[in-house]
């Protein structure tokens, strides 16, 4: 199975489904999943009515750049499924990235989708994906939710390997707290997989899809609490062994040997907490039935969330070095600079033996040397400090005196680096096609992380001036400045980018190309182009113009081909 992180994927799972084309340049997940998420023998989650209703109602032709409600911008589709399809958008409003499920009015789920998306919303609670807007408008409904670029899903996280006790407790604790949080005002989720919990950079996870991943999908449910518990100790079993707790492949994950049933997952693998895999089959369906002991089942999330509290609290690893290490000669001081440490209470065969230092001069004839040579020292310091002094004074009297060539050069040289402050930003696009606007002043933020990115084009290094003659960016420096280079930080590498610098009269986005005043050419294959000019150049506005970027692979929405992106901008005059 592909792996795919929160950002490149919206929440409708597409687990067992084909989701979209291969053009969308999207991962899928594994074909083999059993239709039964959390594989209970009873109590088993079922689907609803697909039938040839749903077939039938396709949704009407949206394509990236469609405006819902004049302010989400689809970007693209990374679902379609069952007669609706799942985007990624921006809030034009809100200047920030959004998932949108959009389905037709006529749609046989659509009220089951509005009401389970008003219901979430109104539970408000962070540990889920929040559902921000619910509407039925022009014969289509649709639900916009958040899009989290800095969360994983739990599907890619295992696939890197089993996770460590401590995330894997914080796992099991965190889910199962918020899903009894959600079972006490009344909702169900019916579709907890590796694919609808995040993982967040701090450590925090996030489930997607509370309600509407169920509504979408048409799935009911006689025993929604358990049918989440199972979800979850599945979740907990797969974390400890990297297999997943079923006899089918799921999630890239593989099964258990087929005819053997259940094992406890410290039976799978060595190493794997004792307490954590009695949990994980108590949330099973299994009865309850652990290796070591009886334990009741825990068949509500409540249940489960009380047994995690009740275990031992597993703490982080100890980072190296937590606490400093007790001070040693190092390998320098020793004479046996970077050998290795000694073996089994053997030395490395370079040790050398520290020799012991002579005893300090203690006679008569000992001091008196120790007082001259201190006595010299201190005139020596003196005589140096007095010639430092008359040479810094004639320098100062150098600089001072008028017609001095070597000085104005000196001088000219520490104004030529001067930084330019940049006051705004805009995208430039006199075709008419704009790349990503809203994320021109990411370019001079101060923060590498954020960037402006192109969209991916099919042919290069060289962009087709038949179809794209470039991309580029107009920059306000406040005022008019000589500029004499610009540092154009590139968020990838490769073969190659090339950078033109043209002097602008506006930040208009429209202005012809051939009316503005060529500065200077760059090309690199690093992550950084410099482009300095051969006469430095006064104006206002500087455009940055990209008419070749190279080759790059899928990355987080982004999908494989020609593509640059644009971190941080600078100028100098």
């Amino acid at each position: 199975m592909a792996e795919r992180s929160m950002a490149a994927v919206d929440v409708a799972d597409t687990s067992g489904e084909e989701p979209l084309t291969a053009k969308a340049g999207q991962a899928t997940d594994d074909g083999a999943e059993a239709e039964k998420v959390s594989g209970g023998a009873e109590d088993t989650a079922h689907t609803g009515e697909v039938g040839a209703a749903a077939a039938d109602s396709q949704p009407p032709e949206l394509h990236s750049g469609h405006k819902l409600a004049r302010r989400y911008r689809l970007e693209e589709c990374v679902t379609r499924l069952d007669g609706f399809s799942s985007w990624r958008a921006v809030d034009e409003k809100l200047r920030r990235a959004v998932g949108v499920h959009i389905l037709p009015s006529d749609h046989p789920r659509a009220r089951p989708v509005l009401s389970a998306a008003r219901s979430s919303a109104l539970l408000g609670d962070p540990r889920f994906v929040q559902v921000l807007d619910a509407v039925e408008e022009n014969d289509l409904v649709y639900v916009v939710h958040e899009w989290l670029p800095d969360a994983t899903e739990l599907t890619t996280v295992l696939a890197s390997g089993p996770l460590e006790p401590h995330d894997a407790y914080q796992l099991v604790s965190q889910v199962s707290q918020a899903m009894a949080a959600a079972h006490r005002e009344g909702l169900s989720h019916l579709r907890i997989t590796p694919g609808s919990v995040l993982r967040t950079e701090s450590g925090q996870y996030r489930i997607r899809g509370l309600a509407v991943m169920a509504a979408l999908r048409g799935i009911t449910c006689d025993h929604p609490q358990r049918t989440d518990t199972e979800a979850i100790g599945a979740l907990l079993y797969a974390s400890l062994t990297q297999r997943w707790p079923y006899e089918n492949d799921a999630y890239g994950l593989t099964g258990l040997p087929k005819g053997v049933g259940l094992i406890a997952p410290d039976q799978v693998r060595a190493g794997v907490h004792r307490g954590l895999s009695e949990l994980a089959m108590r949330a099973l369906v299994n009865d309850g039935a652990t290796a070591s002991r009886q334990e009741q089942p825990c068949t509500t999330p409540e249940e489960l969330a009380k047994a995690v509290a009740a275990m031992p609290r597993i703490r982080p690893p100890e980072t190296a070095f937590s606490t400093p290490p007790p001070y040693q000669r190092t390998g320098y001081q020793q004479g046996s600079y970077r050998q290795p440490p000694a073996h089994n209470g053997q030395p490395g065969r370079a040790t050398q033996v520290i020799p012991t230092p002579p005893p300090p001069l203690q006679s008569r004839t000992g001091k008196a040397l120790k007082w001259s040579v201190s006595a010299l020292l201190i005139a020596a310091l003196g005589l140096g400090s007095w010639q430092l002094a008359d040479t810094l004074l004639k320098l100062e009297g150098d600089q001072e005196a008028p017609g001095n060539s070597q000085t104005t050069v000196g001088k000219d040289k520490k104004q030529s680096g001067k930084p330019i402050k940049i006051v705004n930003a805009g995208e430039y696009y006199p075709d008419g096609k704009p790349q990503h606007p809203d994320q021109a002043n990411d370019t001079h933020d101060g923060n590498p992380d954020t960037y402006w990115r192109t969209r991916t084009f099919k042919e290069g290094p060289e962009l087709n001036p038949a179809f794209k003659q470039g991309v580029g960016l107009v920059y306000d420096l406040g005022s008019e400045h000589h500029i004499s280079s610009a540092s154009i930080g590139l968020h990838y590498a490769g073969k190659q980018t090339t950078v033109t610098l043209y002097a602008a009269n506006s930040l208009s986005s429209s202005e012809p190309l051939s009316s503005l005043q060529k500065l200077g050419t760059a090309r690199t294959s690093q992550t950084t182009a410099q482009v300095k000019l051969k006469k430095p150049a006064k104006s206002r506005y500087v455009l940055v113009w990209i008419t070749a970027m190279p080759y790059a692979p899928t990355e987080n929405y982004s999908e494989a081909g020609y593509k640059q992106g644009v971190t941080e901008v600078s100028f100098t005059g």
